[in-house]
């Protein structure tokens, strides 16, 4: 009974090994079959087949076969009624693999050649919205930035009354805010560096002044006011005497604009204490 149980254990195992073996050989047969079938219209001539397939890997999510087919398309499609779908499935395509730079591109190209086109609104949107999700930490170069905020800014200008312009608007600000927080970086490093070979307090002021003045509404708004008093309060505690009641009066005028604008900061104690060494010295 018990080697009766034991072989038929033994014939499962085996059945479940040879199964699991017989699944990935079927998908290794696939495969193959896959490449065969995509070189095979990648060498071909046939143009109109090659769009079709085109149009067939896009739909199963191989993108990358989709924009590679197309690449070459675009070029031939030129002046056809096929021209205009082709150009837009070629930037879809590379957008939709994450490859948001040449997605742009092609989406540029699309708006700038078809302004009036099918796909004019959706491919102004979408060359902001790939530079938006390509956009890089604040601490890095904002090019990239700048281009999804021009890019949508003109998406906004061309479809005002669209369904994604309340999307459009919002990315923007998010946009913004990233670009008022790299200026608080590079002022707060300012702050930081202090006297270090230069007058880096002042650097800081400016650099926030200017983040103000181009975004006045940013959420880092308090933040970067109460920068500027510590600034310019370290500023003149650090100052040459004769440069010191000028620049204490400076930290007055900086201390009630501060209170003003924000009369329950959390920092409000420190600000005090600022004005208070300021006004005493200005007092002597």
């Amino acid at each position: 009974m018990f080697l009766l149980f034991d072989a038929i254990s033994y014939i499962c195992t085996l059945f479940k090994h040879m199964k699991r073996k017989i699944i990935y050989l079927f998908a290794i047969i696939m495969l193959f079959a896959s490449c065969s079938e995509y070189n095979k219209i990648l060498k071909s001539q046939d143009y109109e087949l090659k769009y079709e397939y085109a149009k067939k890997y896009f739909e199963q999510k191989k993108y990358s076969r989709a924009y590679t087919l197309l690449e070459e398309l675009v070029t031939i499609f030129k002046g056809t009624d096929k021209a205009e779908e082709s150009l837009y499935l070629l930037a879809r395509s590379h957008y939709l693999a994450k490859d948001y730079i040449t997605s742009g591109q092609y989406f540029t190209t699309y708006y700038t050649n078809y302004p009036k086109g099918q796909y004019a609104e959706l491919s102004r949107f979408y060359a902001g919205y790939g530079y938006y999700l390509d956009s890089p930490e604040p601490a890095l170069d904002q090019s990239g930035t700048y281009k999804a905020i021009d890019e949508l800014q003109m998406f906004l200008e061309y479809f005002p009354k669209s369904e994604r312009a309340k999307e459009a608007q919002d990315i923007i600000i998010s946009l913004q805010e990233k670009l008022v927080e790299k200026e608080l970086l590079s002022a707060q490093l300012y702050y930081n560096l202090g006297n270090y070979m230069g007058n880096n307090y002042e650097s800081a002021v400016i650099t926030a002044q200017n983040a103000l003045r181009d975004y006045p509404y940013t959420k880092y708004r308090e933040t970067l006011s109460f920068l500027i008093l510590k600034a310019k309060f370290q500023e003149a505690t650090q100052s040459v005497e004769e440069k010191k009641i000028d620049r204490f009066r400076d930290v007055i005028d900086e201390y009630y604009s501060f209170i003003n604008e924000f009369p329950e900061s959390s920092n409000m104690k420190e600000a005090k204490r600022m004005f208070n060494v300021a006004n005493k010295y200005v007092k002597e």
